[in-house]
């Protein structure tokens, strides 16, 4: 699988999502941006679920001490963007233990430390209001849900400065085929209008409108 993640990561978002549409897969994570840009992150989810507390307050973070090194940290934690789940203690332990990134459905705090570190983290915004107190882990490695899309532990997250998405880990190695020959298809496109061919001519010889097209 490690193979197979670094051939991805060498990819970007825009061709493995044409990939995914022509295979009929949504993988889109809607609203999820690069906190530091220029950190691409790609590894197995490791998931995480977060809910409102409750009588009794749980625990935010410990999760970490499972996360083994080259996952990405994927939290569930509803879009909330009152409190967050995610510092610079946790920034740190992660970047220890070799974590490829963060991707989280809500927001994270300490962005200068995460930045002075080079960590690669994914969220919906930035919220200094610590989740102690406010939400609790209630599960992890259970199938979560990220902008809509269900991720499962094990399904590959790729983001870059484009966003992020997942793969389901069944369908991984035939999404990064269709994805290497879209790319290809686009640079050939390319190298047809650097000889002179108009954009129009170019697309239809190559068939760029159709090339995400559901088989």
């Amino acid at each position: 699988m490690s193979a197979l993640i670094e051939e991805i990561k060498k990819m970007d978002t825009a061709s493995i999502s044409d990939a995914m549409d022509k295979l009929g897969i949504p993988c889109g994570l809607l609203g999820i941006q690069a906190v530091i840009p220029g950190r691409k992150i790609c590894g197995e989810a490791f998931t995480v679920h977060y809910v409102p507390c409750g009588m009794v307050k749980g625990t935010v973070g410990d999760f970490l001490d499972e996360v083994q090194p080259g996952q990405v940290v994927v939290i569930d934690n509803a879009g909330r963007n009152y409190c967050t789940v995610w510092g610079d203690i946790m920034t740190y332990t992660a970047k220890t233990k070799g974590v490829e990134g963060t991707l989280i459905d809500g927001v994270c705090r300490d962005v200068n430390g995460i930045e002075e570190l080079g960590y690669g983290i994914y969220t919906k915004g930035k919220y200094m209001v610590t989740g102690k107190e406010r939400v609790e882990v209630d599960a992890v490695n259970v199938p979560v849900a990220i902008s809509g899309v269900q991720v499962r532990p094990g399904d590959i997250i790729l983001g870059d400065d484009s966003g992020a998405l997942c793969i389901p880990k069944e369908v991984a190695e035939q999404v990064l085929e269709i994805a290497k020959g879209i790319e290809e298809t686009e640079q050939k496109i390319i190298a047809e209008v650097k000889k002179g061919s108009t954009l129009k001519e170019a697309r239809a010889k190559l068939g760029y409108h159709h090339l995400q097209s559901k088989e």
